[in-house]
Order: C-alpha cells, then structure tokens, then sequence
C-alpha cells in the first residue's frame, strides 16, 4: 500500500502545541508483504537507516503483526528543522501499513498531536491529545497566504529545544499568547483581518533565541522585507514567513539576501498550504 502526508509547521507563533498548518513538503510510504525486512530510502534522509533501525520499521512491524515485509520511504521534509517530519513518516507509514487511525499513530509516536492532524487532514488545523486520543479540527485558511519557508543546514532537535523551556510562565504572558492566538485564527481565515501582533509569542520563542543567534534577525529581516509576521516553525530550526502571495519573492529575496551578509547556510523555499492531507492507494 502507498501513503503521502505533508509536512506541517506547528506553534505559529502564539499556538504553542495547539496550532499547525500543512506545507507542500511530503513524505512518501510503500508498505509491500514479503518473504524478509527490506528497506529502501531517498530524499531528506536517505541511507541514515537503510535497515531494522529505521523508525518507519517498528511502526509497520507492530501494525502488521511481524517484519516480513518491504518498505519504501521517498521524502523532501527535512529533517529536525520543525517541519514535522517525525509525525509525517508516522503518519504515512501507519495508513500505508493499514492502520485504520494513521492520525492517532502519529500523534502517538510523534508527541504533537498538532504535527500528526495537520499531516493527516492538510490544511490550518488545531489539536490537542488526552488520554491517547487525538481531537482535532480544521480552521479556515485564507488562499491568500503563501508562506516562506527557511531551512538552515543547522539541525535542531525538539528534546534539546524543550529543555531550554521554563515550567512555569507569568499570567501576563499566558494572557498575552492567547490575545495572540485569536488574533491569528481570525487573520489566517481572513488575510484582511490580519494584525501585526498577531504572531507575537511570549512562551517558547524568547526562550529558544538563544539556540540560533541569527533567529531574532532573521524574523525581523523577514517582516521588514514584507511578511505579515514571521516565527519559529515548530521546535526550529526552520523559521517560516506568512505572506501575501504577491510579495513572496520580495519576502525570499531579503531572506537569501540575510543569510549570504550573515553567512548562515540555508535553503529558502517557497511554498503553500497542502490543503489535502494524507493520500494513499
């Protein structure tokens, strides 16, 4: 069987473990019965685990029951960026080994149930998880948005991006982040209703700055170039862009243009929402 499942970017400012939007980045999964293991990789990530160690390998097993068979894993996530590339391959390789809830497999093996519904349904998704069950829904997205995406060579886990987190946050700041919130929602179903503070956050981003010194310029490069707002796509290391179509290269180009000055290797892409979701056949 054949699965495809977007990668997502999760947070999006002020939706800290809540919100995610899909992105036109894919992780492909074929899952083939067989007489013995088999393992074939390509893309972001290829030959790191061409055997049993490959994490799409224990999933498939334990849905099918034994390890006869054949895998095949094709992807362009990268890799510990913040793309969601975990809970796409989960995601994928769950349906493609016939599971009949790929979403909860993912949000299972991936932690972020935000991650694994928006891999899962495409599109602006938000999710929470209790007890092992995944609750998710789909919000509105305005087709206007296009987004840039900047992937720095520069890998970044989310375990080492967690530990620099507090415990605790003052209510100020927890009010803060939810002002932000509905701001958000409300401007990415309407780009017209969009508000600069929209993408303010005061939980995870200041904490994390110090992770990727070029952060905070580079949000603030990408603004100043002509995006509505700018953040951390997940965990990071990748930063992401929410722009108006029209301004997306203008947007790109002050990005490139950052990045040669500070001499920060990156790719710069741009993209859109993937508004599908998770296809298999």
């Amino acid at each position: 069987m054949f699965a495809r499942a977007p990668a997502s970017s999760a947070n999006l400012g002020p939706g800290f473990d809540t919100l995610a939007v899909a992105l036109e980045f894919y992780v492909e999964v074929a899952v083939e019965v067989g007489d013995e293991l088999n393992v074939k990789t390509s893309g972001e990530g290829a030959g790191r685990f061409d055997d049993e160690r490959h994490p799409a390998v224990a999933l498939a097993s334990s849905i099918l029951g034994h390890r006869r068979f054949s895998i095949t894993v094709s992807s362009s996530i990268p890799l510990s960026r913040g793309l969601g590339s975990s809970a796409a391959l989960a995601v994928a390789t769950a349906a493609a080994a016939g599971s009949q809830s790929p979403m909860a497999e993912g949000a299972r093996i991936d932690g972020h149930a935000e991650n694994a519904a928006a891999s899962t349904l495409g599109g602006l998704v938000v999710a929470t998880q209790r007890d092992e069950q995944v609750v998710a829904r789909s919000l509105p997205l305005d087709p206007a948005w296009s987004f840039v995406v900047v992937v720095p060579e520069q890998e970044l886990s989310t375990a080492a991006a967690r530990e620099v987190l507090p415990e605790r946050v003052t209510l100020r700041d927890a009010v803060a982040n939810l002002n932000a919130l509905g701001l958000l929602i409300a401007g990415l179903g309407d780009h017209r209703a969009f508000d600069s503070r929209a993408m303010e956050d005061h939980l995870h981003q200041p904490y994390r700055s110090g992770l990727l010194p070029f952060a905070d310029e580079l949000l603030e490069r990408l603004r100043d170039s002509g995006a509505a707002g700018a953040c951390w796509s997940g965990a990071g290391s990748a930063m992401l862009a929410l722009v108006d179509g029209d301004l997306a290269v203008t947007v790109a180009d002050g990005a490139r243009d950052y990045l040669f000055n500070r001499g920060v290797p990156a790719a710069v892409h741009i993209t859109r929402a993937d508004r599908t979701g998770l296809v298999t056949r």
